[in-house]
């Protein structure tokens, strides 16, 4: 993908958080009250929220830094890191996410598989910080 999309995916990715986070803090416990949740299980289900909030948020930085970087040395493996942290946040925060809006689960491990993406994400970057460096662009 070139560096427009993965600062595309970022930029979406950062306003996504933005507004389910302030869902979160505005509108959310109202909600789940009304589903009928214990109130052991509003908090639950908050703090479930704003983690996967918080780690989208971290996350679209990290795809911005794999857009930046992109621009600069185009590299595979800068292509599966943004690749890994995209996946990632999908499967741990939309995983989440899941849980919280629908009270339903399509399978437990898709929040630890999304972890471990994340994690490869960063093992991704400090691949690509040992790299080559690319030639120089001539003017």
């Amino acid at each position: 993908m070139s560096p427009r999309i993965w600062m595309t995916i970022a930029a979406l990715l950062g306003a996504g958080g933005v507004m389910l986070g302030a869902y979160q803090a505005h509108g959310l416990e109202k909600s789940l009250v009304k589903r009928g949740l214990s109130e052991v299980e509003v908090v639950k289900q908050l703090h479930n929220c704003e983690v996967g909030v918080r780690y989208q948020m971290f996350h679209a930085l990290a795809i911005l830094a794999v857009a930046l970087l992109f621009w600069r040395q185009p590299h595979m493996v800068l292509h599966m890191t943004g690749v890994f942290f995209l996946l990632g946040v999908a499967m741990f925060s939309g995983g989440l996410y899941l849980g919280v809006f629908t009270g339903d689960m399509i399978h437990w491990a898709i929040v630890p598989v999304g972890g471990l993406l994340l994690i490869l994400g960063w093992l991704g970057l400090l691949i690509t910080a040992w790299l080559p460096a690319a030639a120089p662009l001539s003017s």
